[in-house]
């Protein structure tokens, strides 16, 4: 134990880990370490001290002390929203949510009109607690010509400017950035898009009275880390943001974030409860200050148990975590706090474009906003098509029985839908799909089960022949079977010896494709194309059925 004690590591360089991975990668370059994000800011391998420093210019300690300063304490507060198909199982709901945990009066989507009576019984219910309106029907504002008490708190996130009078407790001025969200914001133009909404906000106001009112609303996405990053990065721009005003020390801004649904998915719903722990996390861990989990099958509509579930997430987290002993849990990290640093430069960047450009509503009548957006979302949905980015049970590792739900209860934009409604299609017109197995089964093994994967997301559970080895009797199949479509699959070079013999005898109404992607002029000889890799299965699936429908007709 004394030597033990007395033994001393030499700390490695940055050169000298770098020189030990690449030869880890044998071969491959050491920059294949490094990933580009949709923000376009590059992740590293390895974080240091130096690193770290040269980055930030050295003004790390500055960069933790102006996040801590800006959030009020470690705990965030759990707003459970209540579901109801009338007020009464409303209030009920509320009710039975703050004895098990829930500390906000949550208000969003409802499947009952807002009347008088139920705004009556509504705005009873916020003299008793505090509350969070999310104004998806904007008759709810009305419930505040029923409340009595002005000394009631709460938060109203609407997209729209709300003037609600003699409620100085209430915080009304919203940068609402859900929208720009579901519309595929990356983490740099939400932050943003936050802070021009909020430049617009405070015109016309002292900053000490637009401050008490004002607050942010996040959705908070899958990518755990730039999450953390993007809580703690609005920190550091609220106080840049306040400086530009003339107040050096603004109070801690509000923060409200709830899990997004741009990932939620209608097949598989439980992994959505997956996604949703890990975004209430990402959230905590980042210090928002109100946090709302949807229910994993909000989509189609929740029950009572899947409206627990939902909360207990927030309280294991709260609970049974001990992240809420630490203010900025996530502080200290060189990743994080480089990200942090990242997102806080290119945000503040686009920030001032936006108001270069006008402010926020100017840049968004130009069109200029919405093509970006545009652009963001169309790059998640291709990654999503090609696998780039995966939704387990959905594009990958998909059960091919499960059929699309019918039922809507909450509608946004999803990088999931496209699957979702590839499975309707093969629905209505259903492809008998036949994998043609040649060779050593262990060899063709994981290729096979790719296009059985690949298939699988389309609802269409591919059949799979029996290994041949024959080049004769793999004609004869091919020649009397009562398939569609088949997939030829065997090694490269089986693939390329049997390939053009298998074309040479194929019948004419069968599509026939081979699994992998080889420069060979098959197409020329009738082959239909290719399954790997890479590829846009949406594309691919769609194409081969529509050359069904042409060949059938």
């Amino acid at each position: 134990m004394t030597n033990m004690k007395e033994v001393e590591f030499k700390k490695p360089s940055y050169d000298e880990w770098q020189e030990a991975s690449i030869k880890a990668l044998k071969g491959k370059p050491f920059e294949s370490l490094f990933t580009k994000t949709i923000e376009g800011i590059t992740l590293e391998p390895l974080y240091t001290t130096e690193s770290l420093m040269a980055k930030v210019d050295g003004k790390l300690e500055e960069q933790v002390s102006t996040i801590r300063a800006m959030q009020v304490d470690s705990a965030f507060t759990v707003a459970q929203a209540a579901y109801g198909d009338t007020i009464e199982e409303f209030i009920a709901q509320t009710e039975d949510s703050f004895e098990r945990g829930n500390q906000y009066v949550t208000v969003g989507k409802v499947n009952f009109e807002w009347n008088e009576n139920a705004l009556k019984q509504l705005a009873a219910l916020l003299e008793k607690h505090p509350f969070v309106i999310n104004v998806v029907d904007p008759a709810v504002v009305d419930v505040f010509k029923y409340v009595e008490n002005k000394d009631i708190s709460g938060f109203i996130i609407s997209k729209e400017e709300q003037t609600i009078l003699d409620f100085p407790n209430v915080r009304k001025l919203n940068a609402y950035i859900q929208d720009a969200h579901y519309q595929g914001a990356n983490a740099v133009q939400e932050l943003a898009i936050a802070l021009a909404k909020a430049s617009e906000l405070a015109n016309n106001m002292e900053f000490a009275e637009f401050e008490k009112q004002f607050f942010v609303s996040f959705a908070i996405d899958t990518k755990f880390f730039m999450e953390i990053a993007k809580i703690r990065a609005f920190r550091v721009l609220w106080k840049a943001f306040a400086k530009a005003y003339g107040v050096e020390n603004p109070q801690p801004v509000k923060i409200f974030a709830e899990t997004s649904l741009r990932s939620f998915s209608k097949l598989d719903v439980y992994v959505n409860l997956l996604r949703a722990g890990n975004e209430a996390f990402s959230a905590v861990l980042g210090g928002a200050d109100v946090v709302t989990v949807h229910p994993h099958d909000v989509l189609t509509k929740p029950t009572n148990q899947s409206i627990r579930i939902a909360r207990n997430v927030s309280l294991v987290i709260k609970e049974e975590s001990h992240i809420t002993q630490v203010l900025d849990p996530a502080g200290g990290s060189y990743y994080v706090e480089s990200l942090t640093h990242e997102l806080v430069k290119k945000a503040w960047a686009k920030f001032v474009e936006i108001e270069e450009a006008g402010g926020y509503s100017a840049y968004a009548e130009s069109g200029k906003l919405q093509k970006e957006l545009d652009e963001m979302m169309a790059k998640r949905i291709n990654d999503v098509e090609r696998r780039k980015t995966v939704l387990v049970g959905t594009n990958n590792f998909a059960n091919a029985n499960e059929e699309v739900p019918s039922e809507s209860f909450y509608e946004v934009n999803r990088i999931a839908k496209p699957f979702e409604e590839l499975r309707q299609q093969f629905k209505q017109s259903p492809v008998h799909v036949v994998i043609l197995t040649y060779g050593i089964l262990k060899n063709i093994k994981p290729r096979t089960d790719f296009v059985k994967g690949i298939f699988a997301t389309a609802g269409i559970t591919a059949e799979v022949t029996d290994p041949f080895t024959d080049v004769k009797k793999a004609k004869e199949w091919l020649s009397n079977t009562t398939a569609d479509y088949v997939v030829f699959s065997a090694t490269d070079d089986d693939t390329k010896e049997v390939i053009p013999a298998l074309l040479a005898s194929k019948p004419g109404h069968i599509l026939l494709d081979a699994a992998g992607k080889f420069d060979e002029d098959w197409e020329d000889q009738g082959l239909n194309g290719f399954v790997f890799a890479g590829q846009n299965i949406i594309e691919k699936l769609q194409g081969i059925q529509d050359t069904l429908k042409e060949v059938q007709r």
